[in-house]
């Protein structure tokens, strides 16, 4: 019989060779060349009969889909961005001042979620498939480079869209992963053109509180931004001992902000000439008129040169209201060179800021001159105080403060950092209350001096310092959270009774949060209890790189 299918006939050729074998009492292990190819073939033909026809078939049985689980899962998982959406957008409003509206009714589902049987190596994308087409689009064309970014808020009119687009955008060029940087929650409108370009998302920092402040005889509870353990800590320490004793008292000595533009021109003698006219008392109404026609709030207080060669510095004071006041001089400045230039016609403008200002530099002229504001403030720390309060002695203090603070700094060659730790504490208020941390330069500029007094068993503890810059409106003032802290301290948004008078305070309350900071660190060095504090407060076992946001 002759078999037809491509699987049994090798079979049939087997089974009657093997027939005649035993029939002619044969070994059935001596095999022939044909019988090799047909037992060849029949082993390939049934491997081709079960990949066509079961696998699919066990894998039907193995793998197949509860549909009833998946369904309930996706529509909980659903729900839950639907919620997650809800409260955020609920308590954006609700900071800007908005009415919010009110969520659609959750349903709650009633099969429980099941683990995932495939985790994700990497978060999914912000933009899903089922979201917006167009945005998938621009996405792609962002990541093709046809699409600047910087181009997405005017090209959409939508700063949050704009904002997860160049998001998704960024995570696919460099294959990294945003998923701990924030999205929501944010209003990205409110930093369009004046604070940040091209954001992403926004960083989260935690504000603590320190306080209260008693300074010139009222409270003040002062928000500090920052990541370093014990900061809060141990400045809230320094104002409970000033709180104690009394309170702080502050003087402010100045206030005006500077820039200083370089011009030059062929001969020095020229160069002179301008110094010479700028100084002269008659032409300064002349050029004040000029200057101060850039704002109603700029007044300007003096002008200050100096002459390298042929090149002059103009080093530009003025008051600036409440604002910090850096874009509102810069422009009576440009005033002031455009009117010159027909007096002056061979004078060459170099640059508008020469660096004789000088602006988030450290620089002799500001330590001693002072920018901004310059604020001295003191307390009297009783000796009962100091023993309980700060764990130390009056003479510890005093021996410490002259060692480290002054010879020590002395000795490293410090320009304006004759103190213990003053930009921590300038830079903690300075995030939280919007302003510019790059100012921390020179604004923490500062000299710790400290004496006994009262037949040595109290306390006179000072600070000078002689550059804070600081604004009440303008940058980052406006935004919610940092106007939030200002709000707190009372100085929030410009003043109604005295142009610049919120500004003032601000200044006071951050020299007085440097005394209160400076009084705590300097007791806990001499008390030998700086390593331990850190070690207890400054240290964590925990991994929150871990823990999803």
């Amino acid at each position: 019989m002759c078999c037809s299918s491509p699987c049994f006939s090798p079979s049939c050729i087997i089974s009657f060779r093997w027939r005649e074998k035993i029939r002619d009492s044969i070994p059935l292990h001596v095999v022939t060349f044909s019988e090799l190819v047909a037992m060849v073939s029949l082993i390939a033909s049934v491997i081709y009969l079960v990949g066509f026809f079961g696998i699919d078939f066990v894998q039907s049985l193995i793998y197949k889909p509860n549909h009833d689980v998946w369904d309930v899962e996706d529509e909980q998982n659903e729900q839950y961005l639907v919620q997650q959406e809800d409260s955020r957008g609920s308590a954006t409003c609700t900071t800007l001042g908005c009415d919010a509206v009110p969520p659609p009714p959750k349903i709650i589902p009633i099969v429980p979620s099941q683990p995932s049987k495939f985790p994700l190596e990497k978060p999914s994308p912000l933009i899903t498939p089922q979201e917006n087409q167009e945005d998938e689009e621009i996405i792609d064309s962002v990541v093709a480079g046809k699409t600047p970014s910087y181009s997405l808020e005017s090209k959409l009119g939508d700063c949050k869209r704009a904002a997860k687009i160049r998001r998704e955008a960024l995570q696919r060029i460099t294959g990294k992963s945003l998923e701990g940087l924030p999205l929501d929650g944010f209003d990205y409108d409110s930093i369009l053109g004046q604070c940040c370009e091209m954001p992403v998302g926004y960083v989260q920092l935690p504000v603590g509180i320190a306080g209260p402040l008693f300074l010139d005889g009222r409270e003040y509870m002062v928000p500090m931004a920052t990541t370093e353990g014990c900061l809060v800590a141990s400045t809230n320490r320094g104002c409970k001992a000033i709180l104690a004793s009394g309170g702080a008292t502050s003087v402010l000595l100045r206030d005006g902000i500077t820039r200083a533009p370089v011009v030059r021109f062929g001969m020095a003698k020229r160069a002179a000439e301008l110094k010479f006219f700028m100084e002269d008392p008659i032409n300064f109404e002349t050029v004040a008129v000029i200057f101060n026609k850039s704002s109603r709030f700029a007044k300007l207080q003096n002008i200050q040169c100096a002459i390298a060669g042929k090149n002059l510095y103009m080093r530009f004071r003025c008051s600036t209201g409440d604002a910090m006041g850096m874009n509102m001089v810069s422009k009576g400045v440009q005033n002031v060179l455009d009117f010159l230039l027909s007096d002056f016609p061979d004078m060459e403008v170099i640059g508008i800021s020469g660096n004789f200002c000088a602006d988030k530099k450290p620089a002799a002229i500001n330590w001693i001159e002072g920018r901004g504001k310059s604020v001295v403030c003191e307390a009297i720390i009783k000796e009962e105080t100091v023993k309980k309060v700060l764990k130390t002695e009056v003479a510890a203090l005093v021996e410490l403060n002259m060692l480290k603070n002054l010879t020590g700094s002395a000795m490293a060659g410090s320009l304006g950092g004759f103190n213990a730790h003053a930009s921590n504490i300038v830079s903690a208020v300075y995030i939280a209350t919007g302003q510019d941390p790059a100012q921390n330069v020179e604004s923490s500029h500062c000299i710790t001096m400290m004496e006994p007094v009262n037949d040595g068993k109290d306390l006179h503890i000072s600070v000078t310092m002689p550059c804070i810059e600081v604004g009440t409106v303008g940058g980052g003032t406006q935004l919610a959270s940092q106007a939030a802290c200002l709000n707190l301290l009372g100085v929030k948004g410009a003043s109604k009774e005295s142009a610049g008078a919120n500004a003032r305070l601000l200044a006071t309350i951050v020299a007085g949060s440097v005394l209160a900071g400076e009084l705590s660190l300097m007791s806990a060095i001499s008390a030998g209890q700086l390593v331990k504090s850190h070690m207890k407060y400054n240290r964590s076992s925990k991994d929150f790189t871990k823990i999803s946001s």
